[in-house]
């Protein structure tokens, strides 16, 4: 991977005194943190967190394709445009046209980035970077100083998008995308979820439940609580009492669900890979489910 570096063309030096580190429980650490079931390190700032406004982490593939760049340009705008905040994570691809897009509307956008805030990467990034900030936008990340791009932070960082966030969106993701990572802690975290088609992993999004945003007009009805869904096989007998042994927040296993019908976890397995199969639950980290949006 290519290593960062602290200052790059056309971005602004990075001095330490204009960096906050904010811990939980002092001014400014975000409120939607403080909420969540997940404890996150002290948190360092380049810029602002818009933490009153509406949150919309709108996150995809870095090899996305160009409708998809399209899409996630255009979702930004219309958060933008609402007064909202678009949350991203910097990355090429589906995040720099989110971010793009809150900056076409006027509007503040946050990067997550999994990196120290004063490590520009990717460095192709780095005027958009300094944009964000210049036009009231942060960056923010959960590493120290002078962290540099390792594969495990970015997993570590899809945690906080999530997290920072009121709704998340999925633009384009492979089967094993990282994107599928912030989608499951944002249902761990009781966020509601949405998934443009297209993609093997937005497919199986939508397959588990994820509400669908194939344009602007399908954001703004997720946005004012009214969101479009596919349609899923009903519900009977075993399978319904393994859903209703399940919660739509607190993570629960086959343990949990055998024990509460009285079966094997065997077969308790079993009810759980069918309910996901057909849109009824996510499974998310630790081999756990909860019930889907």
């Amino acid at each position: 991977m290519t290593r960062g570096r602290a200052v790059a063309k056309g971005f602004p030096l990075v001095s330490s005194g204009r960096i906050q580190r904010i811990e939980p429980g002092d001014d400014g650490y975000p409120r939607r943190l403080q909420a969540v079931r997940a404890t996150f390190p002290a948190l360092h700032v380049l810029g602002t967190i818009r933490d009153s406004a509406p949150a919309v982490a709108i996150v995809g593939s870095r090899a996305a394709s160009s409708a998809a760049m399209d899409l996630a340009r255009r979702l930004g705008r219309v958060v933008g445009a609402r007064g909202g905040v678009v949350v991203s994570g910097g990355a090429i691809g589906i995040d720099t046209a989110a971010h793009q897009g809150a900056l076409d509307a006027g509007a503040a956008t946050t990067v997550v980035v999994g990196t120290g805030v004063d490590i520009i990467y990717p460095e192709r990034n780095a005027r958009l970077f300094a944009a964000v900030v210049e036009r009231g936008g942060g960056l923010v990340s959960m590493f120290p100083i002078g962290s540099r791009p390792l594969a495990a932070h970015f997993v570590r960082r899809n945690q906080l998008v999530a997290a920072l966030a009121d709704l998340v969106v999925v633009v384009a993701a492979a089967g094993t995308s990282g994107s599928l990572h912030t989608a499951r802690y944002a249902v761990g975290f009781g966020r509601p979820l949405a998934a443009a088609p297209g993609t093997p992993g937005t497919q199986a999004l939508l397959a588990a439940g994820a509400a669908l945003v194939e344009d602007a007009a399908d954001l703004e009805r997720a946005l004012d609580g009214d969101p479009r869904r596919p349609a899923r096989p009903t519900l009977d007998g075993e399978a319904a009492r393994a859903w209703q042994a399940l919660d739509a927040r607190a993570p629960r296993d086959a343990g949990d669900v055998a024990t509460a019908l009285g079966v094997s976890i065997a077969r308790a397995m079993a009810l759980l890979s069918e309910l996901e199969a057909n849109g009824w639950t996510l499974a998310v980290p630790g081999s756990a489910y909860v019930r889907a949006p």
